[in-house]
């Protein structure tokens, strides 16, 4: 018997676009598209592994029906059966020649292509890093727009596309990071969604002992003893053996022994501190608080009086001879600090080239370190960026001149232009763009003066979140694709305006691009002339 050959070929892969090694996936949603070809290229390859075992497979169950009917015949009269001469001829050639060939079949191994294709694609893969940060990103999405974590585990979220949700597995995986962060709250919020989903009947690989011995020692971290005691309890009913449970429950009993006995000394005056305290915790309104809230819409609303000074209008940049017959349209966003929108200030077809332009380059953002004034990353900017220079495209270029007529503001000494992509839960925490007297060599090296003037352009939609907030005055600015908006980060008198402190919020669906133009002082003494009064 001839064994047809099988022909196995799995496409080595298509490698990514991009010919760099890992660079923080988890920080550009623009990235991570490109993990989604990879990952569509492996079940490609999967795919193909799996139909070469299946023809392989296939001739075996042929080979052995074959087999099977020959020799029931062959058994019910061996002699009769071998006394013709080819059924002599063919059990020799059989047992010579066709099991041995069934024998290196059965030997062959079919994965060499898909494990070649893995090994190729492996270094592109995302690592613990980018696990974990994509872990956090859905941590911090949950408190800053107050989502429980049955939403989101269902995936109900506003403005979704394609959903998708958390499985009891996934929840424990979320808790355990939180775990290692010594992020306790979070930790017991995602081990009892874990647990909640179990108790519900979801078929899972995840243990409910090791869920209970998680979620117990991150109730009493915080405090919580008689419901640490109690889920406890519920692990060594499943495990009654477990070391580290009974040996907690001791504990914990003598824990709570020793809190009656204080308790007895507590004296009422002591409730009543507390209770002075909580209400002060109340009233004091914190910039992260602040911060989320206007993140989530809640921010303070303008009054009517405030709100009547708020205008939209026809721009001509001053007279500028390139906009006198063709204004832009210019909205008022807010008034101290004055922010203004433009609408339709770049086109869908400059944005695609700006981003395109952007991608290849694009590495994890920096902050200026105050101490050093040298570029570092920090845990509370979530996004990757690009630098483009004018003379590398003339749609740069043209973008730079139009920010020019458009503020007034000489942009040969500005920086080049930012291109940014968030991540998951891409954010910025409040920060200043200009520097304080605290940083005199923050832009030093630059000569050029401090950040006068901010221009941001927003490069894409956002399905929900995203939004620039500033949290001094209440402001909130929505990401809407074309439009940009610019601020004066500097008094005229070139003193900082603290009220344009300013902040990204989290991106809770979508995919976020921006861009942004920081003006510096220099070349301005004409343009925008000093004032006497430091706040003017």
């Amino acid at each position: 018997m001839a064994f047809n050959k099988i022909w196995y070929t799995v496409a080595l892969g298509l490698l990514l676009p991009f010919s760099y090694a890992h660079t923080d996936f988890f920080t550009s949603i623009g990235h991570m598209t490109d993990l989604i070809n990879t990952e569509k290229d492996l079940v490609v390859s999967l795919k193909d592994y799996i139909k070469a075992e299946e023809s392989k497979l296939e001739q075996i169950k042929k080979w052995a029906e074959k087999l099977d009917q020959l020799t029931d015949t062959a058994t019910k009269d061996p002699e009769g059966f071998l006394g013709h001469p080819v059924n002599a001829f063919k059990l020799m050639k059989r047992l010579n020649t066709e099991w041995g060939e069934l024998e290196n079949l059965v030997l062959k191994d079919m994965s060499d292509g898909f494990i070649s294709n893995m090994t190729i694609q492996r270094q592109f893969f995302p690592n613990d890093e980018d696990q974990t940060g994509a872990a956090k990103a859905l941590l911090r999405l949950q408190d800053t727009y107050n989502l429980d974590t049955d939403t989101l585990s269902r995936g109900n979220l506003p403005g979704v596309k394609h959903k998708s949700f958390l499985t009891a597995e996934d929840c424990f995986e979320l808790g355990k990071i939180a775990y290692t962060e010594a992020d306790y709250y979070h930790t017991e919020l995602w081990m009892e969604q874990a647990l909640k989903q179990l108790d519900e009947g979801e078929v899972s690989s995840a243990d409910k002992v090791y869920i209970l011995d998680y979620l117990s020692y991150a109730v009493y971290q915080q405090g919580d003893l008689g419901k640490a005691m109690m889920l406890t309890k519920r692990l060594l009913e499943l495990d009654p053996e477990h070391q580290r449970a009974n040996g907690n429950m001791k504990y914990f009993e003598y824990i709570m022994a020793k809190e009656k006995e204080a308790n007895k000394s507590s004296t009422d005056s002591e409730d009543q501190v507390e209770k002075e305290t909580e209400v002060k915790k109340k009233d004091y309104l914190p910039e992260r608080r602040k911060y989320e809230m206007l993140c989530r819409g809640e921010g303070l609303k303008m009054t009517p009086r405030r709100q009547k000074r708020l205008f939209c209008r026809y721009y001509d940049g001053n007279r500028n001879p390139r906009y006198i017959l063709g204004p832009v349209k210019q909205e008022d966003e807010w008034d101290k600090p004055r922010i203004v929108r433009f609408l339709d200030i770049i086109s869908d077809e400059e944005i695609e080239t700006v981003k395109e332009l952007a991608k290849p380059r694009l590495s994890r953002a920096t902050v200026h370190d105050p101490e050093t004034g040298k570029l570092t990353t920090a845990h509370y900017r979530v996004s990757k960026s690009a630098w483009l220079s004018g003379y590398e495209s003339p749609v740069v270029s043209r973008i730079n001149t139009r920010i020019q007529d458009l503020t007034g503001l000489d942009v040969s000494t500005a920086e080049e232009l930012q291109v940014a992509n968030y991540g998951v839960g891409g954010q910025y925490e409040p920060h200043f763009d200009f520097a304080r007297a605290n940083e005199p060599d923050a832009f030093k090296e630059l000569g050029t003066g401090n950040r006068i003037a901010t221009w941001l352009f927003y490069m894409s939609d956002v399905s929900a979140g995203g939004a620039t907030v500033f949290p001094e005055v209440g402001a909130s600015v929505w990401p809407k694709k074309g439009t940009a908006v610019f601020w004066y980060n500097l008094f005229p008198s070139g003193e900082g305006d603290y009220s344009t402190r300013h902040a990204a919020c989290p991106v809770l669906v979508g995919n976020k691009w921006v861009s942004n133009k920081w003006l510096h002082e220099r070349g301005q003494e004409f343009r925008r002339p000093c004032t006497l009064s430091e706040l003017e």
